[in-house]
């Protein structure tokens, strides 16, 4: 590991990004660009001083130079332990369903004093997380901003969006790491409660993604009326769900925002299609299976959010082993 702390200046935070994916990488150039100073942990071998190169909306290309911890194994050499020991904020940015096995070897060397972000899609993981935080905090959050890798360390923008983060549990994350995110990260917003924002997002992610999945179809086909009942009883049963955990939600305002992502991006394809498409397992357990798994836990059913789990876990039982 080759970051200098030494060279950091002095009111710079050190914040880790765990996950060197689309999203990883796009924050890390973001952070670099505001004079911030991060870091990526990712698994294997650490490949420092490689060049990260991002290709902007309007073309333009910058490049950032990715310093990085990797672990090789379940344990981290103990060489490495005072840089974790320094980070004062960890975004975690893998798939939902590989939080709780990324951070497991991560977080005991952190400083109890370090803060931890989930950004991801869907709900759950926070479930896993919040037992093993040892008094630290936690935070949540999401993300409309697009890209995608062109290579390992190639990234393309393809969409500018919103990224609303909020508090949830232990200590709050400080007045300082809170003004770095929200100044350097394009519109960002800092959500309290956070719980229900990410609620209405789960709502977009349960409707778009497994209906163009099982469809293989681009977000845009989900304006037909073919699928105005069945978005109709996604959103219903997720808005019943979503109360029942104390959360309210409206639920004309939401099936009208899934429908205004669908126009927004009817070009698109969906996350969860591109993961089929690519014979990659999906988040289905973090978006309708959260419903689903939320729904049984107060004697409610949710029998459209669970077929839709079902065929999803069926088209991925086609090429997963």
């Amino acid at each position: 590991m080759a970051l200098n702390l030494a060279r950091t200046p002095i009111d710079s935070p050190l914040i880790a990004i765990l996950g060197a994916g689309a999203i990883g990488q796009l924050l890390y150039h973001q952070l670099v660009e505001a004079k911030v100073t991060p870091y990526f942990i990712t698994r294997g071998k650490a490949q420092d001083q490689q060049m990260l190169t991002l290709t902007h909306l309007d073309g333009h290309k910058t490049q950032s130079k990715a310093h990085t911890l990797g672990i090789k194994s379940s344990e981290i050499h103990e060489s490495e332990c005072p840089l974790l020991s320094k980070t004062q904020l960890l975004i975690v940015c893998v798939k939902s369903y590989q939080v709780t096995e990324a951070l497991m070897p991560v977080l005991s060397k952190l400083a109890k004093n370090c803060h931890i972000l989930l950004l991801h899609n869907g709900l759950g993981p926070h479930l896993e997380i919040e037992p093993l935080l040892q008094g630290r905090g936690l935070s949540l959050g999401t993300t409309s901003q697009g890209a995608f890798r062109q290579g390992t360390w190639q990234l393309k923008q393809t969409g500018t969006g919103v990224t609303q983060i909020g508090h949830l549990c232990g200590p709050s994350m400080t007045s300082g790491l809170k003004q770095v995110l929200l100044t350097e990260l394009p519109n960002c917003e800092w959500c309290d409660p956070i719980l229900p924002f990410l609620w209405q997002k789960l709502a977009i992610n349960a409707a778009i993604n497994p209906l163009t999945t099982i469809e293989n179809c681009a977000n845009g086909t989900l304006s037909s009326p073919k699928y105005e009942q069945e978005i109709y009883d996604i959103v219903t049963e997720l808005v019943d769900v979503a109360m029942a955990t104390g959360i309210t939600l409206d639920k004309l305002a939401l099936t009208n925002r899934v429908y205004s992502v669908i126009e927004l991006t009817s070009a698109n394809f969906s996350s969860m299609h591109q993961d089929v498409a690519n014979k990659r397992r999906t988040e289905i357990h973090s978006i309708n299976g959260y419903i689903v798994e939320r729904a049984k836990e107060h004697g409610l059913t949710a029998k459209v959010n669970l077929a839709l789990f079902n065929r999803i876990k069926a088209i991925e039982a086609d090429y997963l082993a």
